[in-house]
């Protein structure tokens, strides 16, 4: 029987990869207590904590309660991230610095604190979910994209730095997926209906997710389109740049 910490655990992703795991013991972690319990009624194998991921010493003073009632985590899901789309110029430096803190510090911090855990017992797998965001840019993307660029960044160092200790890590980069997200980020709709041949269903990605727990894959980008537009972009950036300003530009 695992431990699996999950951040984020509200979200609709999250939510579809707790069915998948009936048979562990479940750390739930989100804004918001009452309705974690609420969504999570049917799994008697868990623990919530509310939690603003944001505080560092929040997050060590939760980790810390965590280790000593549950023990060790074999799994760190860092799960927690938003997205707003703007142009460049009309972001305030708050919303900057908000959207690093969730999507960026806060996996950092997680990865830092449970990550020497792992380190010291010699086992453990990091599983960070970030975006095709951070593989291809977009316009309208520029602060949700820096943010999974950094997060894509951190993830492979220390993929190296732990491999030698038999601590996986995982970044997976999904394309849009069908959920709450697009609540904040598409208020009106209008960039997942120019990208609904690329949008994915989130039960199908938390099955890739739960799998990749047992196989450990370096990495997984999704869907195969998007995966495939990566590639491109990595062989000829400049035409790549002009299609996502043209023809590819939904936001």
């Amino acid at each position: 029987m695992r431990t699996i910490l999950i951040t984020g655990a509200s979200g609709g992703l999250a939510q579809e990869m707790v069915k998948l795991l009936p048979d562990d013991v479940l750390i739930l972690i989100g804004r918001d207590a009452k309705k974690l319990h609420m969504l999570y009624t049917h799994h008697d194998k868990k623990a919530i904590f509310e939690l603003d991921i944001r505080g560092e010493a929040q997050v060590k003073q939760v980790l810390t309660q965590i280790y000593q009632e549950y023990g060790f985590v074999d799994i760190l899901v860092n799960n927690a991230g938003y997205a707003i789309y703007d142009d460049f110029e009309n972001f305030s430096a708050a919303q900057v610095e908000d959207m690093f803190a969730v999507n960026t510090f806060a996996t950092m911090t997680f990865c830092r604190l449970v990550g020497k855990e792992m380190k010291a017992a010699r086992k453990g797998h990091i599983i960070n979910i970030v975006s095709m965001s951070g593989l291809v840019a977009s316009a309208k993307s520029s602060v949700y994209s820096a943010t999974k660029f950094a997060a894509i960044g951190f993830s492979n160092t220390i993929r190296l730095e732990l491999a030698s200790y038999g601590v996986a890590v995982t970044t997976v980069n999904p394309g849009p997926i069908a959920t709450g997200f697009f609540d904040q980020a598409d208020p009106d709709g209008t960039y997942l209906k120019g990208v609904k041949a690329f949008v994915l269903q989130p039960d199908v990605v938390a099955k890739r997710i739960v799998k990749a727990m047992k196989t450990k894959k370096r990495e997984l980008n999704m869907p195969f389109a998007l995966a495939a537009t990566h590639k491109f972009y990595t062989l000829f950036p400049g035409m790549s740049d002009y299609l996502a300003r043209t023809l590819f530009n939904f936001k």
